[in-house]
């Protein structure tokens, strides 16, 4: 790292740090203050590349990479905004296929700050409009927005007409926010719904379905549902059987770990049928040898990751494997155990939990403690709205499972070591934020 860069990269943190203090509360779902500041920009917002907006609660991001492979492997320029980061705040902007590099993210986050003047708005909402003015001044094909939290107030419900509109499977999350109902949450999600926008609905319950539904006809959009429009089965050879309104294909399983990655590329792929036609992306095509290269391609940190380098890895006696997560509510915990019924029988697994206090740690720990031979809490580094290690040791045996507390990841690694002479398998787990410390802390 030059000079020059690490200057820009403490710049940056510094102007983060400041846009951290605008406004007293870290979530406060509003559309006002983002309105507000992108005027002032000149509404960047109104001049992005045909936008794909996806919003749900399990699985977005896992479709986002999908759906970005996909595009990347026909030579397609991609914006995408993701949220949160894992480790450095410029993952959160990647520009026609690259993270935006410090310098550009000091100058863009400067004029942002210079703008707003000061006035209240979430740091959400201004990282949110800084995202969208530097999509709108370098030139790609296409921009995947991630709604950051719900979908109807979020600060990336700011495009009129996007080309496309995705739901992924909607479930209990962030209930402080978006409603205590399924019903509820959808509602929320189905904010991002234009009328004739095509948009891609993954499985849902019933009462989740239902309100898409309701909401998608008052508006006149055109959805393709799972169950309905399209459906999935998974091949003798593990890979994805595809059945589109009756076009049926066959694809290779994606890189993403995980038996639950096949719904997630099949959305993904429904999103590419849709952007293939046309009303569509112009020269996108249904090309098979393409789709597989852009499946094999896909990568999503944290999501069922094996970690195989870096000093946690090396701690490790040989034989043993370190996995990492950041799921963090009850569909999470049952996706997670359900991969370890089916792949991970082989050695015992232990995990290392930490989660935010805002979180249901009894929901999320309740498949995993089927599948798990013991936990070790710990609390999350830096985070003051973390459940202590304690906490985390408590909720774990209340489940069932044996649980003490440890200090920090590598102490816990330590305790599981000693206590385990055969070779296992240790998954971290519980949070994005945990999943970005140890990400960072292991290289």
């Amino acid at each position: 790292m030059t000079a020059d860069t690490r200057s820009s990269s403490a710049a940056c943190d510094q102007i983060l740090a400041r846009l951290l203090a605008l406004h007293p509360k870290v979530i406060d779902l509003s559309l006002d203050r983002v309105h507000r500041l992108l005027d002032r920009l000149g509404n960047p917002q109104d001049r992005l590349p045909p936008v794909v907006h996806v919003a749900g609660t399990n699985g977005k991001g896992s479709v986002i990479a999908l759906l970005r492979a996909l595009l990347e492997a026909q030579g397609l320029r991609v914006h995408v905004h993701i949220s949160p980061h894992l480790v450095r705040f410029n993952e959160r902007i990647q520009l026609a296929g690259r993270e935006i590099t410090d310098t550009d993210l000091e100058d863009l986050l400067a004029e942002c700050e210079a703008v707003n003047g000061g006035q209240p708005i979430t740091f959400f909402e201004i990282t949110t409009a800084a995202a969208l003015l530097a999509f709108s001044r370098t030139p790609a094909d296409i921009v995947i927005l991630e709604t950051g939290l719900g979908g109807r107030l979020d600060a990336t419900n700011v495009v009129r007409r996007p080309l496309l509109n995705a739901i992924t499977p909607v479930s209990l999350d962030h209930q402080q926010f978006l409603g205590e109902t399924v019903a509820a949450i959808a509602g929320e999600k189905a904010g991002i719904m234009r009328p004739g926008v095509p948009c891609v609905i993954g499985a849902q319950v019933a009462q989740a379905q239902a309100v898409l539904d309701d909401k998608a006809r008052a508006l006149g959009a055109p959805t393709l549902s799972r169950g309905r429009d399209w459906e999935m089965t998974e091949t003798a050879a593990g890979g994805l059987h595809l059945d589109i309104g009756g076009r049926l294909s066959d694809h290779p399983a994606p890189a993403l770990a995980g038996r639950h990655q096949l719904a997630n590329a099949a959305q993904a792929l429904v999103c590419l049928d849709v952007l293939t036609a046309p009303h569509g992306l112009p020269g996108l095509q249904w090309n098979e040898a393409l789709i597989a290269q852009g499946l094999a391609a896909a990568r999503w940190p944290a999501r069922l990751q094996r970690l195989t380098q870096g000093p946690l890895v090396d701690a490790l006696p040989q034989g043993w494997e370190l996995w990492l997560d950041g799921g963090h509510n009850v569909s999470a915990g049952g996706t997670i155990a359900g991969h370890a019924e089916d792949a991970w029988s082989d050695r015992p697994l232990h995990l290392i939990c930490g989660m935010l206090n805002s979180k249901d740690p009894a929901a999320f720990l309740t498949p995993l403690a089927a599948v798990a031979a013991s936990l070790v809490g710990v609390a999350i580094p830096g985070e003051v709205n973390s459940l202590s290690a304690d906490e985390m040791a408590e909720a774990g045996k209340a489940r069932g499972l044996p649980a003490e507390p440890a200090v920090d990841v590598a102490s816990a690694l330590s305790k599981l070591k000693a206590g385990q002479a055969s070779p296992a398998r240790i998954l971290i787990c519980g949070s994005l934020y945990l999943a970005g410390v140890v990400l960072s802390d292991n290289g």
